[in-house]
């Protein structure tokens, strides 16, 4: 009676948590996992909604870029060119047509994949189109007005010295429609975002309402290097306070399928990828409209459209905007905007995720290597969880010390499966055992594990950190034994498997002759996936693992149940 009142109570303890994680997920402007709700019908703006297709067509032409870097003042005269602009941890490319960013290249940040060279992330190669632009739209049929197609002229200087703090570029387009376009972008020392200011002067000598778009322009392509063992998001990401952190398929985008909220007062829009992120930044209580959209095969916009006050005849408005571009340090991007920091990814465990990151963060603080910080995390995580892992590893003690009457009771009642059931049972209930009993306090930490997993995984300040000895990038695989065996194998992998086989072997065989071969064969291809993982992630799954096997084996001997190793049988 008692085992079917705690089988209750776990069914509504469990019943209860699905419940309150979809709530969670709807609180967080995500769709609910268990028990979705229909999809409510968008009601239309009361005020003039922007013309999205108005936004000219980003494909570049196929006129030619002049590769030089043109000096300050000298006027593109209808010449495209390519202008580099320097800081101390970007090296940006423009376009002076438009005044559009082509190219930014990350100069604290190197390219593991290409020794020698640094992270390139917005770029427009035959290998990859990625460019930030902006311009205005909204004029009156037959007129057009300065867009990110429209030629400019540069001023100002190229690189950031020393004792500079602040480096100020300018791009001014010619009066177009009446109007005219001058964007100054400031690059601030150690800042990866970028301050970006549109003028706008009406020399049409009529009152004017342009609308001004800011967009990513992207391909749908992984970036180099992408795993094929684990996954992680690219693509479009939006963000507002009523739904909060919302990603876009490029998939979703090319059926027309995409579904997010378009109406905003807040928020930004960005392209995320694996490690770093670009992001369009308006000031709060400026109203705008998100979209995103197919422009050509497997090329891809999102931005914002904001609609600017009437401007006067021969007046001038000014609205400011930011450009973020770099890596996705979580405690840089918070400082930058609230909910930026949640272009690092780390799926539906967020919320375990986040504290697990900060913990990580401070241990780094006082450690100084992230290798032993991962180690250390793991300790205090299984300090935690030190009581329900015991009471799982008694509950596998009494297992294996009962395993042999179970075994010869299946042997002897092979024939009669209802009467083996029975047997079995009884054995069970006379000895005080729960053949459940090691599984439940291990499932309850699989969520923060799978957290900690999610957040080694996107952690930039994992590349090219090193741990020790032959460790010099815990974000790269190890392959140290790659050299002699010409395969991509490497030391820790192989320990990594080692201690998962030790592990499997000091757990008690199931009853089942099948259930003890899966026991075996899945642990086993699991090991063999963590050959092509980060070697931060492998680090923590054999911290975990050595932590495991010393718990077992202190918990087997103290209930004088000598730790024994349960080989496979697959005949």
């Amino acid at each position: 009676m008692n085992d079917i009142r705690r089988s209750i109570l776990w069914v509504i303890f469990g019943f209860t948590m699905v419940m309150l994680w979809d709530q969670w997920q709807i609180y967080n402007g995500n769709k609910a996992t268990f028990f979705p709700a229909p999809v409510a019908t968008e009601n239309k703006a009361t005020t003039p909604a922007p013309k999205t297709n108005d936004v000219p067509q980003a494909v570049r032409s196929d006129a030619a870029v002049n590769p030089n870097v043109i000096a300050a003042g000298v006027s593109s005269n209808g010449a495209r060119e390519s202008i580099d602009v320097n800081s101390d941890v970007l090296a940006l490319t423009l376009d002076s047509e438009g005044g559009s960013i082509i190219r930014v290249e990350f100069l604290k940040h190197a390219d593991v994949l290409h020794p020698g060279k640094n992270i390139v992330l917005l770029d427009e190669s035959k290998d990859r189109v990625y460019m930030a632009q902006t311009g205005l739209i909204g004029a009156p049929t037959s007129t057009a007005w300065p867009t990110h197609k429209t030629p400019m002229t540069f001023s100002g200087a190229q690189k950031m010295t020393e004792d500079q703090k602040e480096l100020v570029v300018k791009f001014s387009s010619d009066v177009v429609g009446g109007l005219q376009l001058i964007k100054t972008y400031t690059l601030t020392k150690g800042d990866y975002t970028i301050a970006v200011k549109h003028d706008i002067i009406n020399k049409s000598g009529q009152e004017a309402m342009p609308q001004l778009y800011m967009q990513l322009l992207r391909d749908g392509n992984k970036p180099d290097g992408e795993s094929s063992f684990y996954s992680t998001f690219t693509g479009p990401a939006l963000y507002n306070n009523t739904k909060k952190y919302q990603k876009v398929e490029f998939t979703d985008i090319e059926k027309d399928k995409a579904v997010f909220d378009k109406q905003a007062s807040e928020g930004y829009v960005a392209i995320v990828q694996h490690y770093f992120a670009s992001a369009w930044l308006l000031a709060d209580g400026i109203k705008r409209e998100y979209f995103v959209r197919k422009v050509d095969q497997n090329l891809f916009s999102a931005g914002m459209i904001t609609t600017l006050p009437a401007i006067e005849a021969n007046g001038k408005y000014s609205i400011d905007a930011r450009f973020f571009v770099g890596p996705q340090e979580e405690n840089n991007l918070e400082t930058i905007y609230p909910g930026l920091e949640l272009v690092k990814d780390y799926g539906w465990l967020t919320i375990l995720a986040k504290p697990l990151y900060w913990l990580l963060n401070k241990l780094n603080h006082y450690l100084g290597n992230w290798g032993w910080s991962i180690v250390a995390l793991v300790v205090l995580i299984k300090a935690a969880f030190y009581w329900l892992n015991a009471q799982a590893y008694k509950s596998m003690a009494k297992m294996k010390a009962i395993n042999p009457k179970i075994q010869e009771m299946r042997e002897r009642l092979k024939d009669s499966p209802q009467q083996m059931q029975q047997e079995m049972m009884k054995i069970y209930r006379d000895e005080k055992v729960n053949p459940l009993g090691g599984c439940l306090p291990i499932a309850i930490q699989i969520p923060v594990f799978i957290a900690l997993y999610w957040v080694l995984l996107s952690t930039v300040e994992m590349r090219n950190a090193p741990w020790v000895l032959w460790i010099h990038d815990l974000a790269a695989p190890d392959t140290s034994l790659g050299v002699w065996f010409g395969v991509p194998i490497g030391i820790l992998p192989i320990v990594m498997t080692l201690t998962t086989v030790l592990q499997t072997a000091l757990n008690p065989a199931p009853p089942d002759p099948m259930q003890a071969k899966l026991m075996w064969i899945m642990p086993l291809a699991f090991s063999v996936m963590f050959f092509f993982f980060p070697s931060g992630l492998v680090l923590y799954w054999i911290t975990n693992n050595v932590l495991s096997i010393a718990q077992q084996w202190l918990i087997n001997t103290r209930m004088g149940v000598p730790p024994q190793f349960n080989l496979p049988k697959f005949r």
